[in-house]
């Protein structure tokens, strides 16, 4: 996720229950692009005992073919292609999801980098741009070029996270590709996570923004599966995990307010699961200090701290307005876009 899986925020992640493997924030490709440093961290100084996939979004073939054989120097367990991203900013320059538009384009990416990467190679789309008319194309180029895994977000790029998840068209894909199939879109928890299996019949689940407001949910998806008790969370444990994200990201650098600001954007994932009636949200993002914000959260979050933190965001309240209303005016999804 853009802005979010830093190595940081895996290492908070790690401590409390490890996905499966990673997923870097995207490497951006062009003409003047050089692998970004801080991304290359979180491969460099990973520590979290978990394999980590770099992930690329561009369309330039001979600067993609440049940067995966960069990537292929550093300690990554393959390489990833976004095909998926939403953001206009994003979609505009005819990356990420906006290439979805031109699956002979894809097909040419596509083999090039596997030709390219010898190890695993990986890729995440969506199910269509506005509507599904090249996603049959699309996957066939999966198929004929080799790769080894495919996530599937249910929604096409105009749909935002706006629209149901079309896990119909997750089936479709499973059935069609070769390779194993993750299923994204709303894999809100565990119970979600078994839904959507036995919906899609994929292989596994991606989970995204939802890893923010629960980062338990990975260890609670393993026990939902093992078939055991799904441990609950208390709100005093979500104080822990708060406290833990706010020293983890800190940089002597960047001044308080700002990075108080930064925390508000995750904090506003995970007020959906705090309170039905959104307090916690209201309240957090009207701080401005350190101060501020921690007193807010010992007030909703230690008041009770017995207190069960909802496993499913209630309903109506909205982590990212820009994203998830259809009367938003939005150039992009990323957490620095989420008002604070």
């Amino acid at each position: 996720m853009q802005d979010v899986t830093d190595l940081a925020f895996m290492r908070v992640i790690a401590e409390i229950g490890a996905p499966d493997y990673f997923f870097t924030e995207f490497f951006r490709v062009h003409a003047q692009s050089r692998l970004e440093k801080h991304i290359l961290r979180s491969i460099d100084e990973n520590t979290t005992g978990r394999p980590v996939f770099a992930q690329l979004i561009g369309e330039d073939l001979f600067h993609i073919e440049r940067s995966a054989r960069e990537l292929l120097r550093h300690p990554i367990a393959g390489v990833d292609l976004n095909l998926g991203c939403p953001a206009p900013k994003v979609y505009k320059k005819n990356v990420g999801g906006g290439l979805l538009r031109d699956p002979e384009h894809i097909d040419a990416i596509l083999g090039l980098m596997r030709a390219t990467i010898p190890g695993l190679f990986t890729v995440k789309m969506r199910i269509g741009f506005e509507d599904t008319r090249n996603f049959d194309r699309i996957l066939d180029s999966v198929n004929h070029h080799g790769v080894d895994l495919l996530t599937v977000h249910g929604r096409t790029v105009k749909e935002m996270y706006r629209s149901e998840v079309h896990y119909d068209w997750i089936a479709h894909a499973v059935h069609r590709v070769t390779c194993p199939v993750l299923a994204n879109g709303n894999v809100t928890s565990p119970e979600a996570a078994i839904r959507i299996l036995e919906t899609t019949g994929a292989r596994g689940v991606m989970i995204g923004r939802h890893a923010i407001r629960n980062p338990w949910i990975f260890r609670q998806c393993r026990e939902r599966f093992a078939g055991l008790d799904v441990s609950t969370v208390t709100l005093a444990e979500v104080r822990h995990y708060i406290e833990r994200l706010y020293r983890a990201t800190a940089d002597s650098e960047v001044p308080e307010r700002a990075h108080v600001n930064k925390m508000k954007k995750y904090l506003n994932f995970v007020g959906q699961s705090v309170d039905a009636a959104g307090a916690f949200l209201h309240d957090m993002r009207r701080t401005q200090t350190e101060a501020e914000l921690f007193a807010v959260c010992d007030r909703h979050l230690l008041e009770q701290p017995t207190r069960v933190f909802s496993p499913e965001p209630y309903p109506g309240i909205i982590a990212r307005p820009n994203c998830e209303t259809p009367s938003a005016e939005t150039d992009g999804c990323s957490l620095d876009t989420v008002t604070a």
